[in-house]
């Protein structure tokens, strides 16, 4: 085995992190109204977000990759305000895990705010408080369990990916390359023993942090 290169380690979370985090901020929003939302739209937004789940990674990934090269919509205008593009470069790639990895956060906080009795949300109005007091103080408290859900699931799912990150991001070392993608390099090289080192790695942490993610949650039913 060649000297075990760790950057692709400190890549891959970052990557994860930072995903896990944007999605928890867009997620909330957009599950609170796909739970509550009566518009005729509501349908039509669950699928748009659920479309990660059945589309193969290459050819979201594809997609992508017309969007953000310095021709794209998003892009050409990332281009002329930074100077760079988005394409082979991180911010790029977490752009595509954050699209890529959305099912995994939305679906969770759906079905958490469906699960908050109506009474106490009700009965919060009645006592006078904003929605958003009612959010952060009743429903949110509330459904804990699937906000966790949401981050594990979402930064393991982040852990993992391949198809998407490989299609926008390319294999560039510091910048690109996630674990994932070292074990692509390492079994074209033919060299398994880092490419078993990698995945032990990424299997190990996944099992645990599932693990983790089901101790916490019958614990919590149970209170």
């Amino acid at each position: 085995m060649n000297s075990l290169d760790i950057a692709p380690f400190w890549l891959t979370l970052e990557l994860s992190f930072w995903t896990t985090l944007i999605l928890l901020f867009l997620g909330i929003p957009l599950a609170y109204f796909l739970a509550y939302s009566r518009s005729r739209y509501t349908s039509l937004v669950e699928a748009l977000v659920s479309l990660p789940l059945v589309l193969p990674p290459t050819v979201l990934g594809f997609y992508l990759l017309l969007v953000l090269n310095k021709e794209g919509f998003i892009g050409s205008l990332w281009y002329r305000l930074f100077g760079k593009q988005l394409v082979f470069h991180f911010e790029g790639i977490l752009i595509a895990s954050v699209i890529y990895s959305l099912p995994m956060m939305v679906h969770p906080l759906t079905a958490g705010f469906r699960s908050v009795p109506k009474n106490l949300i009700e009965a919060s109005y009645t006592l006078g408080k904003s929605k958003w007091e009612t959010l952060i103080k009743v429903i949110l408290p509330n459904m804990k369990a699937s906000v966790l859900t949401g981050i594990v699931l979402s930064f393991a799912h982040t852990l993992g990916e391949f198809g998407v990150v490989l299609m926008v991001g390319g294999n560039i070392e510091g910048e690109t390359r996630v674990v994932s993608i070292a074990i692509y390099s390492a079994v074209e090289a033919l060299d398994y023993t880092t490419a078993h080192v990698y995945s032990l790695v990424l299997l190990l942490f996944s099992v645990f942090s599932l693990t983790a993610l089901y101790v916490l949650n019958r614990r919590w039913s149970l209170l």
